[in-house]
């Protein structure tokens, strides 16, 4: 720690922030330099930035906007820093989210240490058969839209510490460079693609959200993992009373709900009567609905249960359709197994611990691909696919433990 710096920055934390950054890869922002090529010339580079930082003359880049595409088919807008203005952002999460987190609600889960998905859709599966009704909340445009003004009131109610204040609110204002070299000022909103930006948004919806939730609605539970958001009700009524005070509110603090993609949901299975119009919607790429389900004693009921949704199966189709296994007859078998294991296991991991069985067609539908790539390789095998699927089925039984959905101890082995 270099006294003679106005703020108390140590380059220990810079490193530190520099290792997070680069675990995390990617891509380069608008100085087109990459980690690799930060790395060039790293320690320098680390001074540099530690220097600036600590004598409060640190001033961030243009943001990159670039889009992916959405499930549905939309883009979704991503805001990507420079990799000297991510290590900076690093810097100050390391130092505020250990003082931020534990005073975010229980009920709020992305983005933050120990929590995760499976946790909110666990939760969310065990208050659907409590209560009878769901608000399934979009709030439209979220990160596009927050409040600089709101935001920084509720940094600083977390903080007193000036440069971790001065620099969040230049990243907020920070202008944004789009593909055409069009630069715009910006004067709401945070980047998605910025390090800090998660804990950012948890903070924002913990007191436009959260907390007013737990003043007014104490006895309405929900779960809200960053912007994605579910309430359990006790009644029709009473969804459509909390929407119009949600609605209300987002507005007092610069958000607003989705008219088409905020629904009510009755949450039906053989103890509801009643026929409603809505009785899905999905959560963090799961689907709720009506599903066919059985007792450990064998009998056969209708419950309200999640599992992978349509959306999720067919980006997980088109992923595998891009791997174009089927060509490369320049690969052994264990060679496919060796790299494609990881994405097969975390797709399992995540989607087959709710209804296991919603995933198998997934499966199936690689092991057609495998049928397809022995065809192309094996030349015993040409024009005969009938051929090729014995000799993987037989490869299965042989060799179980090759691919992970192969395992006998897999929930989505079975055919």
């Amino acid at each position: 720690m270099d006294k003679a710096k106005p703020f108390c920055i140590s380059k220990q934390e810079v490193w530190e922030a520099y290792e997070r950054v680069k675990a995390n890869r990617g891509a380069a922002g608008v100085d087109g330099i990459t980690i690799e090529e930060f790395e060039q010339d790293l320690g320098n580079n680390l001074y540099k930035l530690w220097n600036r930082m600590a004598s409060g003359s640190y001033f961030p880049s243009s943001v990159r906007r670039m889009e992916i595409p959405k499930p549905d088919g939309r883009m979704r807008p991503l805001g990507i820093p420079t990799v000297t203005d991510r290590i900076a952002q690093m810097v100050v999460k390391r130092r505020l989210e250990p003082e931020m987190d534990p005073q975010f609600h229980e009920d709020s889960y992305g983005y933050r240490p120990g929590r995760s998905a499976f946790q909110a859709l666990s939760t969310a599966r065990k208050r659907c058969w409590d209560y009878n009704w769901v608000l399934d909340l979009d709030v439209k445009g979220f990160f596009d839209n927050i409040d600089h003004q709101l935001l920084l009131k509720a940094v600083k109610c977390h903080t007193d510490s000036k440069w971790m204040i001065l620099y969040i609110e230049r990243w907020l204002q920070a202008p944004v460079q789009f593909p055409n070299g069009q630069v715009l000022s910006s004067d709401k909103g945070t980047p998605q693609g910025g390090v800090i930006s998660p804990l950012l948004a948890n903070l924002y919806l913990h007191y436009t959200f959260d907390l007013w939730m737990d003043r007014n609605c104490p006895s309405i539970p929900f779960e809200r993992y960053a912007d994605d958001i579910i309430c359990h009700l006790r009644s029709e009524k009473q969804a459509k009373w909390l929407r119009w005070k949600l609605d209300n509110r987002l507005r007092e603090c610069g958000l607003e709900i989705h008219p088409e993609k905020t629904k009510i949901i009755y949450c039906k299975d053989d103890c509801r009567l009643g026929t409603y119009s809505r009785q899905s919607f999905d959560f963090l790429g799961h689907t709720f609905r009506p599903r066919l389900a059985r007792t450990m004693q064998g009998r056969f009921f209708v419950g309200f249960l999640p599992a992978i949704s349509k959306k999720s199966a067919k980006r997980i189709r088109r992923t595998i359709k891009l791997w174009r296994v089927h060509l490369r007859s320049d690969l052994s078998i264990e060679d496919i197994a060796r790299w494609s294991n990881p994405f097969l296991t975390g797709w399992i991991n995540y989607f087959g611990r709710f209804y296991g069985s919603a995933i198998r067609p997934i499966m199936r539908y690689f092991d057609r691909i495998l049928i397809r790539w022995a065809v192309r390789k094996y030349k015993r095998f040409k024009g005969s696919r009938r051929r090729a699927s014995a000799w993987i089925l037989g490869l299965r039984r042989r060799e179980p433990g090759l691919f992970v959905h192969w395992r006998p101890s897999n929930t989505v082995a079975g055919q």
